[in-house]
């Protein structure tokens, strides 16, 4: 018995190692952090005197990052599925936790702030909670995918109150990303495309397009996309510069 629990523990932590991901990984790190460098150094300079401030406190987040990165990447993934259901829960609480104690900022509730400087976006930990939900869900009901009401909407309900708790921040973005993961998953584990085509052509677009228009700042954007020059000192100033530095190379 002792041996078997060994040997268990033991292909817990002896996972190979991507190299391929993970150089990719290092490389975009690594022109991330030259990046903030390069638009950090003069506000950093004014502020405190020091031009490397920000770039050595996202070097330090790196690092750990790093450290993380590398233990949870011995893990074998199917250790996760024990925990799916938790996962959906975490997810819950978390996106109850920044509505009521988040700080707004611009209108929005994103953010959990444990310390005056040290901070946290729910959402991005969400998403990783959903992967690991819907992983275990759809690897568990795989044989009811092939239909439309056992599989696919019975499957998607579970989204609804994550992406509606999303949209009373309001994070738009977010909620539209764990829903493209989401569709992705199912689609991989066995759904139909047409299943997705029906809902997404009824209810997605014409949902999100009521969503737009809705907040007046959401429809700039749109607007600023479509035609940056309409408003080239205020709403369209990035993407008009952001286009100059592409063109100019």
């Amino acid at each position: 018995m002792a041996s078997k629990k060994k040997k268990k523990y033991s292909s817990f932590l002896e996972n190979p190692i991507d190299y391929t991901l993970l150089i990719t990984i290092l490389l975009l790190l690594t022109l991330g952090l030259i990046m903030v460098l390069s638009a950090s150094s003069p506000t950093s300079l004014s502020e405190s005197g020091n031009s490397y401030k920000y770039f050595i406190k996202q070097a330090l987040f790196a690092g750990v990052g790093i450290a993380f990165m590398t233990f949870i990447s011995k893990i074998d993934y199917r250790f996760y599925k024990r925990f799916y259901k938790i996962a959906y829960i975490i997810a819950i609480i978390l996106l109850i936790m920044v509505l009521v104690m988040g700080k707004r900022i611009n209108g929005a509730k994103r953010w959990l702030y444990l310390t005056d400087t040290l901070s946290f976006q729910p959402s991005e930990l969400v998403k990783f909670c959903m992967i690991v939900f819907y992983a275990g869900i759809l690897t568990r009901d795989k044989e009811e995918l092939k239909y439309f009401f056992k599989g696919w909407v019975k499957h998607l309900i579970w989204a609804v109150p994550i992406i509606a708790l999303l949209l009373f921040e309001p994070h738009m973005s977010g909620a539209i990303v764990i829903t493209g993961i989401i569709i992705v998953m199912m689609i991989i584990a066995g759904c139909k495309i047409w299943q997705i085509i029906v809902p997404a052509t009824a209810i997605g677009i014409p949902g999100l397009i009521a969503l737009v228009i809705k907040a007046p700042y959401r429809l700039a954007r749109v607007r600023t996309f479509l035609d940056p020059w309409s408003d080239e000192l205020g709403e369209g100033w990035q993407v008009i510069q952001s286009l100059y530095a592409i063109g100019s190379r």
